[in-house]
């Protein structure tokens, strides 16, 4: 990346500025205080129509302060890290705090909670492109996108992406860390037509090591194939019928469960897994687990939001819900000890032993979800309703593309009662990241 970037003279300068800060703080008149700071760079470039089209270079900077006064806080934030405008963040933090309504469970870690040494996992790999062979990289994915197929007919670009940043957190609980980041892109959007169907697909991969970046031509020539697979789609008889979501759909059902197991839900009684620990929410042939210290992994973190150590822990034990997704702030709502979670769980992975084709096999007559559409999942009741697109199987094969359907269900009874089996093709370009899921019967809506 042509635009430079120095992690270690980042994080001594977001060290410097977050210590001034938290000492000043208490010259303020502050009870504790809290302070959050990252620097960034970045390049995004993108070419349509094997032309330059966008060439984008930032860097980023912010600052993000609380502080607590009694049992209140208050926050405020600058992207301008002046001396002049940190301290009128302090002051407007401070203000804030005043007027706020006391919150007993607002407090920060204590520093025999946060970390205390934080481990090298190897989430930062720089990339030697400037910016003239990025937009090289983005011809070339998106050509060989559109020579994949003669009904590839337009292309909304190839684009290439990489960023490099590094975050400190500091409290005055004594919590001073820091970790530094990378990640890195590529992707090709096309468009295909055969007689009156036009279609539109993709294909990406990033990682935070370009090294691990899938070429160039293996993203076009699948954005190719993704695209070319939905011409001429159908729509299928309604019926109840067997459906399997592919790793990018299968993903956000385990992250609709993870939101129902998280601490906000709970405490707000708005999940349908509320008071549900010790009881099956799977088949018993499945454990779900994160694993937040996978040296160079996507959803790897040394440590949480609250400055609290991460830790490999298990949620789902044997089909029982062992553990909530819980902060600081929301186990004090809850009465209970936090699991260490403030951002959420960090590198769930779900996968199962039958590849892809022999999923299909099973199912036999059904429907794969390929595309969602809306946002059907109400946690209150696990009620699932999505507009979906995909393929309908027949006969344990692909026959043809579908597309203006609905998919209907009941995520509890989905996943604790009609999940029959999960993919060895899980897809590790995201946090939470699982195999397709096979589901023994849900309402498909079609014509």
């Amino acid at each position: 990346m042509s635009a430079k970037f120095n992690p270690q003279q980042e994080k001594n300068r977001l060290e410097e500025l977050t210590t001034r800060i938290l000492e000043q703080s208490k010259r303020v008149g502050a009870d504790a205080c809290e302070v959050a700071a990252s620097a960034s760079v970045g390049l995004d470039v993108q070419a349509r129509l094997g032309q330059p089209e966008k060439l984008e270079m930032t860097r980023d900077q912010s600052l993000s302060i609380t502080v607590f006064l009694g049992e209140s806080r208050g926050s405020a934030s600058t992207t301008d890290l002046s001396d002049e405008a940190l301290h009128s963040t302090l002051e407007a933090a401070l203000a804030i705090a005043k007027v706020t309504a006391p919150d007993p469970a607002a407090v920060l870690a204590s520093h025999d909670q946060i970390i205390q040494s934080v481990p090298n996992l190897e989430l930062d790999h720089p990339w030697d492109i400037d910016a003239k062979q990025a937009l090289e990289l983005a011809i070339e994915v998106e050509s060989f996108g559109r020579q994949a197929d003669s009904r590839i007919t337009n292309s909304e670009g190839g684009s290439v992406s990489s960023t490099r940043g590094i975050s400190v957190h500091g409290s005055t609980e004594g919590l001073l860390v820091s970790q530094p980041t990378s990640i890195h892109g590529m992707s090709c959007v096309l468009l295909a037509e055969d007689g009156e169907s036009r279609e539109r697909s993709y294909a990406y991969t990033q990682s935070r090591h370009p090294d691990q970046l899938w070429s160039a031509e293996l993203v076009g020539r699948e954005a190719a194939e993704k695209t070319v697979a939905r011409l001429n789609p159908r729509k299928c008889q309604t019926a109840e019928v067997p459906v399997l979501f592919i790793p990018e759909t299968a993903s956000g059902l385990l992250s609709s469960f993870v939101s129902a197991i998280s601490g906000g839900s709970l405490y707000r009684k708005s999940s349908y897994l509320l008071d549900r620990l010790g009881t099956d929410v799977f088949p018993s042939w499945v454990s779900l687990a994160e694993n937040p210290l996978i040296p160079g992994a996507m959803g790897s973190s040394a440590y949480d939001s609250d400055g609290l150590p991460t830790r490999q822990q298990a949620f789902v034990t044997d089909g029982v819900l062992s553990s909530y997704v819980l902060s600081l702030y929301s186990a004090n709502r809850l009465g209970l000890q936090s699991t260490h979670n403030a951002g959420g769980v960090r590198n769930l992975f779900f996968k199962g032993e039958k590849d892809f084709k022999t999923l299909v096999s099973e199912m036999g007559r059904g429907l794969i979800v390929t595309e969602l559409m809306g946002q059907g999942v109400n946690l209150v009741n696990g009620d699932y309703s999505r507009g979906a697109s995909g393929f309908w199987v027949e006969n344990g094969e692909i026959a043809y593309p579908v597309h203006e359907v609905t998919v209907a269900s009941n995520l509890d009874r989905m996943l604790k009662q009609d999940l029959v089996a999960v993919g060895s093709d899980i897809d590790l370009r995201r946090s939470i990241a699982t195999g397709s899921m096979l589901f023994e019967k849900m309402m498909v809506a079609g014509s």
